[in-house]
């Protein structure tokens, strides 16, 4: 069982964020790195990291993605006191934003899979679960990554829980953003992850209220540690 090392950010800045990341990120190549020309007896521990956090109105956009699927230019975006970055993940645009849980598992893949469909199934499990856990029922829609509600009707379906992740040397950063309190308007100033025909949601639209985002937090790394059968160290 991997040992992975969990940290709640809170509330970040995006880009404080994701600097944090890259440096993670080149953490866990760098041990890699270094156990290659190791005996095995002497090799170190393998790295991995599980983030979690919320930030304040963001815009970003994959690496693939189209900036036409931002419709609000820069004065816009000072009204929403929303920002904007490209950034090196998969996918379109999306939106992040306070009542979101965002996920970050860095992970070294070779201690797991060397698999990232596998990988990005977990992660849409996890969520399905979590759902399940409070009596939303979630699927997948086939070509379309992510979590869905009504995933078995084209013209109902909805888009809860959306990924982007980058890979490099079979180690993982960037994730998801699941909307459990997040406020959906924002999300009218983009044509989510590129797809025009879909709508998005989320927990506390489902159900009718707010939802205490700590427990919900606490389902999310169950159902994360079971399927990844790791586990989670806080530091």
């Amino acid at each position: 069982m991997q040992k992975v090392i969990f940290k709640d950010l809170g509330t970040i800045d995006y880009k404080e964020a994701w600097e944090y990341q890259e440096q993670l990120f080149d953490e866990v190549i760098r041990r890699k790195m270094e156990n290659r020309n190791l005996p095995l007896e002497q090799q170190y521990p393998p790295l991995h990291y599980l983030l979690f956090c919320e930030h304040p109105h963001v815009y970003t956009l994959g690496k693939s993605g189209s900036e036409d699927n931002l419709l609000i230019d820069e004065g816009g975006l000072q009204t929403k006191q929303a920002t904007f970055y490209k950034i090196n993940r998969g996918g379109d645009i999306t939106y992040h934003g306070p009542g979101q849980i965002v996920g970050y598992p860095i992970f070294d893949l070779d201690y797991f899979f060397t698999d990232i469909h596998k990988y990005l199934r977990y992660l849409e499990e996890a969520i399905i679960l979590t759902l399940n856990d409070y009596n939303i029922t979630a699927g997948r829609i086939d070509g379309l990554t992510g979590v869905w509600i009504n995933d078995d009707d084209p013209i109902k379906a909805r888009k809860i829980c959306a990924y982007g992740v980058r890979c490099s040397r079979w180690v993982t950063m960037h994730g998801f953003a699941f909307n459990v309190n997040v406020d959906l308007s924002y999300f009218g100033n983009i044509v989510p992850c590129g797809i025009t025909d879909k709508a998005v949601t989320s927990m506390e639209k489902e159900v009718g209220h707010k939802m205490i985002i700590e427990d919900v937090k606490e389902k999310l790394k169950t159902h994360i540690s079971s399927l990844f059968e790791i586990e989670l160290m806080a530091q």
